[in-house]
């Protein structure tokens, strides 16, 4: 994949492609725009690099079951929009990662599979202590040990 995505846009990135959005949106992987009166409406993706958009998806498609970052963006993103929409976030988000790995000389550090449980864990906290509040309860909250 890594030689896939540097055969269609090149080493040189940052010079043909001032940020991610604009490779991403060059290459296709960003929603179609179609707006009435404030409400999105469901549209086409945008037409891009054939070659390049199809690898990714496909590329995207195969991450599905891996305990990874991006296998738990697939997940989190089929069960409310279906695969096929959840491989065009995936294949967006693998472009996003290989831009700025490739404009920043870094090495892929991945997020995890637990990353968007770690986010939400705050907010259910919160949602939950406010609820039990507004029921009339005094609520403390004290973290266990894990062991």
């Amino acid at each position: 994949m890594a030689e896939q995505i540097l055969a269609e846009i090149g080493t040189d990135v940052k010079k043909q492609f001032p940020s991610a959005a604009h490779l991403c949106s060059w290459a296709g992987l960003v929603p179609g725009h179609n707006e009435s009166a404030g409400k999105r409406k469901s549209s086409t993706m945008k037409k891009g690099n054939k070659y390049l958009k199809s690898a990714l998806i496909e590329a995207a498609h195969s991450v599905r079951g891996s305990k990874t970052y991006l296998g738990a963006l697939y997940r989190r993103t089929a069960t409310r929009k279906g695969k096929k929409r959840a491989g065009i976030s995936v294949a967006h988000a693998i472009l996003r990662i290989a831009y700025y790995l490739l404009t920043r000389k870094e090495m892929y550090v991945d997020l995890g599979e637990d990353y968007f449980d770690k986010q939400k864990e705050q907010s259910i906290i919160r949602y939950s202590v406010r609820r039990l509040e507004s029921l009339g309860y005094n609520v403390t909250i004290t973290e266990t040990d894990a062991s």
